[in-house]
Order: structure tokens, then sequence, then C-alpha cells
């Protein structure tokens, strides 16, 4: 089996939001704000090559929304999801399942394309991963996370006939991962247990969007349910460092994976690197 990392580009988000009720004073010394508030955040999804099946966790922003969208997170970088695909030596053609970990836009918005005013998957030959669950939370959603569901980036997957579920209470079909299913930040969110090189590889999707995440009081003000994120990262953090598994992150702009440890302070990083060192 090999893993690919996918760079998709970088956007912004206000740094308050990502950080919740830690003060600005605090969080300012890892990830520096512009002028306007707003720090820069990565969109690195995965690639996992095993056999006749090529998975991709995640897909990034996209881009079919209009530039007054756009406009709010300011898009850089001289990465795209359909570049990096083709660096790895594979194309869109060849994805046989598009892993999604929550259907927020900034996760899924690669996933389907505007062509010729139409709206298409990116992977054509693709099974489109979610879970019921999550499914009717995104397609149903409250007022507060509205604005992170976008149906021209969810409703496409169901009417295509590539959409599958699976089951929160079964096995996991993929014989390369187990799921860790987490419901404080949005319902159901899935994230990957990744076994590889006789190690456990976690995407922690937005459990833990950067290493500066790890101490527990820092909850973005995105999550939905903060206090089951609190849980839900304690349990998390504590088994990552008694079991030594590797945290591979999504949004953290500068470093791909750490490994953690127990402190008097709680579970902190230990080393960080890339996923190509391991």
């Amino acid at each position: 089996m090999n893993l690919h990392v996918i760079n998709t580009g970088f956007f912004k988000l206000d740094g308050g939001a990502m950080f919740g009720v830690v003060p600005k004073s605090i969080w300012q010394k890892t990830n520096p704000p512009d002028a306007n508030n707003m720090c820069t955040w990565a969109m690195r999804c995965l690639l996992i090559e095993d056999g006749d099946r090529l998975i991709l966790i995640d897909n990034g922003i996209g881009d079919k929304q209009n530039e007054k969208f756009f406009s709010h997170y300011y898009l850089h970088g001289n990465d795209s999801l359909i570049s990096s695909i083709h660096q790895t030596g594979f194309s869109v053609n060849d994805v046989t399942d598009m892993f999604l970990t929550h259907l927020h836009f900034d996760h899924c918005g690669g996933g389907v394309q505007r062509v010729h005013d139409k709206l298409e998957l990116t992977f054509p030959k693709a099974r489109y991963w979610s879970n019921a669950d999550h499914w009717k939370w995104a397609t149903e959603p409250n007022a507060r996370e509205k604005a992170s569901f976008l149906s021209e980036n969810i409703l496409p997957m169901k009417e295509s006939g590539q959409l599958e579920f699976i089951d929160i209470h079964g096995e996991s079909p993929f014989s390369q991962f187990n799921i860790f299913f987490a419901s404080g930040h949005t319902d159901k969110m899935m994230i990957p247990m990744i076994r590889y090189k006789g190690k456990t590889i976690c995407y922690v999707a937005d459990l833990l969007p950067s290493v500066s995440h790890l101490p527990l009081p820092y909850v973005m003000g995105y999550d939905t349910r903060p206090l089951i994120t609190l849980e839900e990262k304690d349990q998390f953090l504590r088994e990552a460092a008694d079991y030594g598994y590797i945290l591979f992150f999504e949004h953290d702009p500068v470093n791909e994976c750490c490994t953690v440890k127990h402190t008097d302070k709680g579970v902190r990083v230990d080393q960080v690197f890339k996923l190509s060192e391991l």
C-alpha cells in the first residue's frame, strides 16, 4: 500500500472562529493573523493506493462557486486537486472510492465540478462514501451549519447513483482502515484510522485541525457540540499517546503529521514530520 499527500491549496478563516474561547493573545503566537484577523489553513487530502483500489480522502473546496463566495476565503497557493492527483501518476478516472470525512464545503467541494453549466462528479468511476446519519444532517441542515452544507456539493452524489453509506454500527467497508466517528464538530464525522507500515495513521479532519489545536480547550467556534468535542479529543488523544498513532492534519498550514505524548499538562505534540519521512 502507498499513501500520497494531495495538496489542494490554501484558504483563510477567521482566527477567532478557528480557536473558539482561546484568546487571540495566545493563539496568534502559533497562527499569526493578517490585518483582517484571518489565518491561513491548508486543504490537505490523502490518496490511498492499494491493489485495484484508489481511495481519496476528502477533496478540498473545489472551484465551481462564484466570485463572491470565494472572496470570503482568499484561496491561494499553486496546488490544486487535479494537478496534485496527476503528480502521483493517476487521474480522476482512476479513483475508485471518494471517502468524505464530512460534507462541509472545504472537505467535499472538489468532488463535484461544473461542466458547461452542468454539475458532474469529478470522479466518474468512484463510489462516494458518507453515512446515513451525517447525510441527513447535511441535507436537512440546522441554521448554524447551513452555510457550510452547499446543495451543489452534495446532491449530485445521490443523483448520480454513486453514493454509498457506511454502517456506523458495522465493520468498515475498507480493509485499509477502521473509522472513528466523532459528533462534536458535526454529526458523525468519520476519521479514518489507516494501517500503514505497522503504524496507525489517523486522518483527523476537523477533530484536530492543526497541531495548535491539541490542548483540549482549543475547540473551534464552528463546532456544533463543543463539550462533546472536548470528550472526543480527550479520548482520541489519550489513545493516540498510548498507542503511538500518527496524526495526519488536513488544515495545518505547515505540519503534515505529528505524534503525541503524555505530559503533566495533558497530551501534547511529540514529533512533527512529513508523511514521506515514514
